[in-house]
């Protein structure tokens, strides 16, 4: 595993490598001296990040684990498909935050929306070959869709309306509920939760109202409004799984939830450090009151969800 883990990580950077200088070459057309600086500055920062999750990765998933030859899997039904909401939604942030290192370099939108996304997708699809290497995973071509999915819904609305109406967030409820239950799979930390435990993430699709209303109008540019869609009973032991019905916080069940939100990089300033904090911060959904539905509750009324 070590061994297949060193050839990969060096092909996908590689890989990265030999794509930026074809950007490079298109950019230099149109652009001063100074744009190809900055390509290299998002080359070698580029680079540099994608080692380091690729590392983190490795030690938060598989550094314990028995490697194997490279096998696929059909884990479509598993998790209630949260997983593949989650790689949509992580396909769709890494494409976008590709889109402004390429934009603020010189390209111009087309370039950076297409390029953005191909580094978005292409970063997301080589965590499947390494579970693909992986014993007690396997690569799966549902989490390889899902990658392409959420890299078409971000580069599809930069090429057609030049920003973005429809947003994937995230959002994370701090608890052990159910990871102390199975802390292997679900996380022995907060920190491992974020990334492993499905319970307590949420996934949002946030719309921009105004942006759809013909101007002038009276409703805020920066409210959304977002539809979330979360699960619980995820991940438990298969003694607990056995004995679920008769204990009913543990049935496994989607959740679905109607809430408002803000769209951070719509909201009016001057300030250039705002302007970045929000565009770096702003997959995460904001706070609000939130109605949600499940098969056991129904309808529930939360005052504030995270």
């Amino acid at each position: 595993m070590r061994m297949n883990l060193t050839k990969i990580l060096v092909g996908s950077i590689i890989l990265i490598l030999l794509l930026f200088p074809n950007l490079k070459v298109s950019a230099q057309s149109s652009a001063s001296i100074d744009t190809t600086r900055r390509l290299k500055t998002v080359i070698i920062t580029g680079s540099t990040f994608y080692t380091g999750a690729i590392a983190y990765t490795y030690y938060l998933w598989y550094k314990d684990s028995t490697g194997s030859s490279f096998h696929w899997v059909n884990d479509n039904s598993s998790w209630l498909k949260l997983d593949k909401v989650g790689h949509a939604t992580t396909g769709y942030i890494f494409s976008e935050y590709s889109y402004y290192a390429l934009n603020w370099a010189g390209l111009n939108n087309k370039k950076a929306a297409l390029y953005g996304a191909l580094i978005g997708f292409g970063g997301m699809s080589s965590i499947e070959i390494l579970d693909g290497f992986h014993s007690e995973w396997g690569a799966s071509w549902g989490d390889i869709i899902a990658n392409g999915s959420g890299s078409i819904i971000f580069s599809v609305q930069q090429l057609v309306w030049q920003e973005q109406r429809l947003r994937l967030k995230f959002s994370y409820r701090p608890s052990d509920k159910y990871a102390h239950l199975n802390p292997y799979l679900l996380g022995e930390n907060q920190l491992q939760r974020v990334f492993n435990d499905y319970n307590s993430q949420t996934y949002w699709l946030s719309t921009n109202v105004a942006s759809f209303i013909s101007k002038p109008t009276k409703f805020p540019d920066w409210l959304n409004v977002a539809l979330g869609y979360g699960g619980r009973g995820l991940g438990i032991p298969p003694q607990i799984d056995e004995s679920r019905n008769s204990l009913p916080d543990f049935i496994r069940t989607g959740e679905y939830y109607l809430s408002l939100d803000v769209d951070l990089q719509r909201i009016p300033t001057n300030s250039k450090f705002l302007k970045t904090v929000f565009k770096l911060v702003g997959f995460v959904k904001v706070p609000f009151p939130a109605i949600e539905y499940n098969k056991v509750d129904k309808l529930k009324w939360h005052w504030i969800y995270f």
